[in-house]
């Protein structure tokens, strides 16, 4: 699987790439190891790694039967913005939809998905998702 191209981690007061606050308040800490609070947080700091390209957070978020085996840089790929358009919890499985525009090779574009979740050890992680 690629994503976007890898790019310099910003600093904990610059503007989170999710949009949802400052990068050492908002995803920072979750790329760093801690367990999201929510699967949204968790979907969140996803898209934040696929900005910066931390591709051992993607790894270690996705839930391991559904992960693929090599996560790639696609360095064509800028992710610009993303929109959270719902967020729903049930005990240990959620779901979030989202929008999030690219440009790639002087292209525009956005994707839209209704991602799932699921709580394993304690930690919310990926497991897949449906795209519009």
């Amino acid at each position: 699987m690629s994503f976007g191209s890898a790019s310099v981690r910003p600093s904990a007061q610059a503007p989170c790439p999710c949009g949802d606050g400052a990068f050492g308040a908002c995803c920072g800490p979750i790329l760093d190891g801690a367990a999201a609070p929510t699967a949204e947080r968790l979907m969140r700091s996803r898209y934040t790694a696929f900005v910066v390209g931390d591709a051992a957070h993607l790894v270690r978020s996705w839930h391991p039967r559904t992960r693929p085996d090599d996560v790639v840089a696609d360095d064509g790929t800028v992710w610009r913005k993303l929109v959270i358009e719902g967020a729903e919890e049930h005990g240990d499985a959620a779901t979030v939809t989202f929008r999030a525009s690219w440009r790639q090779h002087g292209v525009d574009g956005e994707l839209r998905e209704r991602s799932r979740f699921v709580r394993r050890g304690g930690r919310w992680v990926y497991v897949d998702g449906d795209m519009d």
